[in-house]
């Protein structure tokens, strides 16, 4: 989701962060939620809101590398909000504690195929570690007034010259590295040799080229289609969804040559919670309620893990949103699942030196 100034940004930003005191409050206080720009809203837990006078706590976070290292730094919450392929990652760091599903309204309606992804939910051992929230794709989309259907048939135009400072794709070494494993051919990039990674770096290289920016979040993308800097985006549903509503012609192409990425985001409880976690069950049980579902889809475009939430929606309101049919893309996706670590370490590291342009 950006060049070098940004990650030396990031880097000061980590020396503040040790050198601040912590988040304090009183026991069985609001959660702290450690959590994506744009979750804050209300209407994502209004059973919460109705419950507790005192809403919860926000601190934000750009992408789950930066979150990762501010709470290896000493950073405090009781919840957050990762994705699936950190999930691991994060577990195995020691960041988290498990969870206790009979403590979550509506469990047992979560997405039988998300809750089925190994290593996610739970681990091999039937312990529950992440509560599935949110899911949706990473995919092309362009503006229609300056980019034909027929030339958004294939990733590739990512790095054709003729859109040169035309370009956006985020900030986000998972989705970066998901774009360029469909170009090559990959579904599955847990398996990717060190050729392939080669092939897709080199892809990613190609891209930079074009790139006028990598975007952090939806204010980024949403300013540079506003402002007519861009007219191609590697982003997700919520940009299509929302800019839309602006009068701005973008349409998403889930069915490119190569296809597209999904991914799985959701809420791990913190090792070291403050003491809310009546509130922070209370949270979670509120975010994973099936009348979330329905502002879910209508406005940010993605889907809800709760199964009898998403099944409730006016099917007319699914196929505008691209739900109708979720096979029809499954069989296309490259779904970002938790990665070897040393392989994890290797796109960071790759990637940064892309966004420098080395």
């Amino acid at each position: 989701m950006q060049p070098v100034s940004r990650r030396l940004a990031f880097l000061a930003s980590i020396a503040v962060i040790i050198a601040a005191p912590l988040p304090a409050k009183a026991a069985g206080g609001s959660p702290i939620v450690f959590e994506w720009s744009g979750y804050e809203e209300p209407a994502l837990h209004p059973a919460f809101s109705a419950k507790y006078a005192e809403p919860p706590e926000f601190a934000f976070f750009g992408d789950e590398d930066e979150a990762f290292e501010k709470m290896r730094a000493g950073f405090k919450a009781d919840l957050a909000h990762p994705c699936a392929q950190n999930v691991v990652k994060w577990r195995d760091s020691g960041l988290l504690q498990p969870l206790d599903p009979t403590r979550i309204a509506g469990w047992k309606d979560l997405n039988p195929g998300i809750m089925a992804m190994k290593n996610l939910a739970t681990d091999d051992a039937g312990t529950a570690w992440f509560m599935p929230f949110d899911w949706g794709n990473t995919a092309l989309i362009y503006r229609t007034d300056k980019v034909t259907p027929e030339e958004a048939k294939s990733l590739k135009i990512f790095a054709d010259p003729k859109y040169k400072g035309r370009v956006t794709i985020g900030d986000n070494v998972d989705d970066a590295y998901a774009l360029a494993g469909l170009v090559i051919g990959l579904r599955d990039w847990t398996k990717m040799t060190d050729e392939q990674f080669k092939q897709a770096s080199d892809f990613l290289r190609e891209v930079h080229k074009n790139v006028r920016l990598y975007w952090t979040d939806s204010t980024d993308i949403n300013q540079a289609f506003s402002n007519d800097e861009v007219d191609l985006a590697w982003a997700w549903n919520e940009t299509v969804t929302s800019l839309k509503k602006e009068g701005i012609p973008l349409e998403m192409n889930r069915d490119t040559s190569e296809g597209l990425s999904t991914w799985v985001c959701g809420y791990v409880l913190l090792k070291n919670a403050p003491d809310s976690i009546d509130r922070a069950y209370d949270f979670l049980s509120a975010r994973n309620a099936p009348e979330v579902s329905d502002y879910m889809v209508t406005t940010f475009g993605y889907g809800h893990a709760n199964a009898k939430g998403m099944a409730g929606i006016d099917s007319a309101v699914l196929t505008e949103k691209g739900y109708a049919n979720v096979d029809q893309f499954l069989d296309k996706t490259l779904f970002q699942s938790p990665l070897p670590n040393e392989l994890k370490q290797k796109m960071i590291a790759e990637f940064e030196k892309i966004k420098a342009g080395y």
